[in-house]
């Protein structure tokens, strides 16, 4: 396990403590469980754009994609739990 030090601004300190003593958690732990959920909350994201620019290279590749009013219409189906067939993609003009 690695050691880091930070400095922080009294008020901070303050506040840290007291967030911590509310969760009963010592302030080491709760800044940890931040830094791992800072971290995770990145790469999610980070995941995300990479799907995301994925699909979209498909569709300047294809020139296909599904209409939004399609694609809602599909999943608020989904969301009541029935079965839907995914819409047919359709030629677009992406920019």
């Amino acid at each position: 396990m690695s050691t880091i030090t930070i400095q922080l601004e009294e008020n901070l300190n303050r506040r840290l403590i007291a967030a911590a003593e509310r969760l009963g958690k010592s302030p080491d732990a709760l800044i940890l469980e931040s830094i791992a959920q800072m971290v995770e909350e990145m790469e999610l994201d980070d995941e995300f754009h990479r799907v995301a620019d994925e699909r979209w290279a498909k569709i300047l590749v294809t020139g296909e994609s599904i209409s939004w009013d399609d694609a809602r219409a599909y999943l608020k189906v989904r969301a009541r739990g029935e079965t839907a067939t995914p819409p047919p993609p359709r030629k677009t003009t992406a920019s």
